[in-house]
């Protein structure tokens, strides 16, 4: 038996795809709503909505914690409101386990390679669906402006980046592709357009007054929730946590650490010439990915599935033949930022140094690094065209 071969057979890797992620949601409805908190949480999204109750404040008689999603969510969840909560949370994992799988197929990479990254990430999302999170979609998003402005549908790629940023404003790292548009004018032109609908969509279902009371307490709600996170032990899982916690400086200013980064990130456009290459492209959008979550102190372990597909994305776009380097970052990163949660790794490991200490983000942190060199000093033209042999 070709091992190679069976790993990245279509059909096995959609099984574990898909299977897997469906075994984890079940596996929560089963052990009872407590396990999928989040859904119900999304859920009232909806009816809060059209009920005109405020999104933000807490409902213990229905759900524990607080919504942190804005109006326009509620459009997007309310289909599978329509469905008893057990069907309609299976739905809803099932529904972005395949958007994200349509925008990983629709890169500008081979079969095998759109394969390779399904796998490489099938942990990751099964964990992403144990805890019914929004993520998937929100990676999903960001591939699609990336894809969409490389075949020149700026209009779709606006859609895109402003639905991405109304639901979870990490969208918003869709315009890094900005420079790629052919037709800058136009992405620009349509996000205005696709932000004025998607401002007045919500009120075909609430007034708006309450739609815009609903905005306005929002950005509130966000700053209370992050001084949360810097508080909490799973939580602040990115570079500014990592030393925060590593080095016992608790009052770390984010902005010592962002500043630099924004820099790095700001620098790697530099190779103008570069542009229109593919492979300089892709790892604009695996270093995007990455950026997004390593320096985001709302991160937590199931956000770095947005972060591990850029990590893919990177090393199937790796020089031939891949270094040993390359190959031991990615196990590195696997261990650490995939399996972190996982009996994989000892659990006195885990306890002990993994979670307090943020090292979650650490393999990202290197890769995303090493990205940022690569599109400074790799020679792109010495290299191959990409091919495209694409499946549907």
């Amino acid at each position: 038996m070709n091992i190679k071969k069976t790993l990245l057979s279509k059909p096995f890797i959609l099984t574990l795809w898909f299977g897997l992620s469906l075994f984890a949601v079940v596996k929560g409805v089963i052990t009872g709503p407590g396990s999928y908190n989040n859904y119900i949480i999304y859920k009232h999204n909806f009816l809060n909505l059209i009920q005109q109750h405020s999104l933000f404040g807490p409902q213990p008689n229905y759900y524990f914690d607080l919504n942190h999603y804005g109006p326009v969510f509620a459009l997007v969840i309310a289909p599978f409101t329509f469905f008893p909560d057990q069907a309609g949370v299976i739905l809803w994992v099932l529904f972005n386990a395949w958007i994200l799988y349509k925008a990983i197929m629709m890169l500008p990479l081979t079969t095998n390679q759109c394969l390779l990254i399904l796998l490489l990430n099938v942990n990751s999302l099964m964990g992403s669906s144990g805890n019914v999170q929004v993520n998937p979609l929100i990676t999903a998003l960001v591939i699609f402006s990336f894809v969409f402005i490389r075949n020149k549908q700026d209009f779709w790629a606006a859609l895109a980046i402003v639905l991405g940023t109304a639901i979870k404003l990490y969208g918003i790292v869709g315009l890094a592709f900005f420079f790629f548009s052919d037709n800058k004018l136009r992405l620009v032109l349509s996000m205005l357009f696709w932000g004025a609908v998607l401002f007045v969509l919500p009120m075909l279902l609430a007034s708006p007054a309450f739609i815009i009371t609903t905005y306005h307490d929002w950005y509130p709600d966000l700053v209370l929730k992050n001084a949360a996170n810097l508080q909490s032990t799973r939580g602040y899982v990115c570079v500014m946590g990592m030393i925060s916690k590593i080095f016992h400086y608790p009052h770390l200013p984010n902005m010592m650490v962002l500043l630099p980064a924004l820099l790095l990130f700001g620098l790697s456009f530099i190779k103008i010439r570069y542009w229109r290459n593919v492979r300089y492209q892709l790892l604009m959008l695996a270093s995007t990915l990455i950026f997004t979550v390593i320096y985001s102190t709302g991160s937590e372990p199931p956000t770095y599935i947005i972060a591990f597909v850029g990590v893919a994305i990177w090393f199937v776009n790796a020089r031939k033949p891949v270094s040993g380097f390359d190959i031991f970052l990615l196990v590195f990163a696997l261990l650490l930022s995939s399996f972190s949660n996982s009996d994989v790794i000892p659990r006195y490991l885990r306890v002990n140094y993994i979670i307090p200490y943020a090292l979650i983000a650490l393999p990202c942190f290197i890769i995303w690094l090493k990205i940022i060199y690569e599109m400074l000093t790799r020679n792109f033209d010495e290299e191959l065209p990409q091919a495209t042999d694409h499946i549907s």
